[in-house]
């Protein structure tokens, strides 16, 4: 019974270790994710998980409108594509 028990216990230990080293910052860095997506706005600049930057100019349900290069290209983009978002320095 006294094996059976401490193996048991370092069971438990690894995987409250693992919950605590890998999936508690996983979740922190989703929740950081999707707090920086639902505060984007129309103005904002980003970069996308290509390496697009851009200017918001539409937000629509999950689609994003951005233009990009000194052309003014439109290129329409789902939320999760966006990595990050750099807000306007507000004066």
């Amino acid at each position: 019974m006294g094996e059976i028990g401490i193996t048991i216990g370092y069971l438990l230990f690894f995987a409250v270790l693992m919950y605590l080293m890998i999936f508690l910052p996983q979740k922190r860095r989703e929740k950081k994710m999707k707090q920086m997506l639902d505060s984007m706005q129309v103005g904002n600049k980003v970069v996308t998980i290509g390496g697009i930057t851009g200017k918001v100019i539409n937000i629509k349900d999950d689609e994003v409108t951005i233009e990009t290069s000194v052309e003014k290209t439109k290129m329409n983009l789902k939320k999760w594509a966006i990595k990050e978002v750099e807000k306007p320095i507000e004066a």
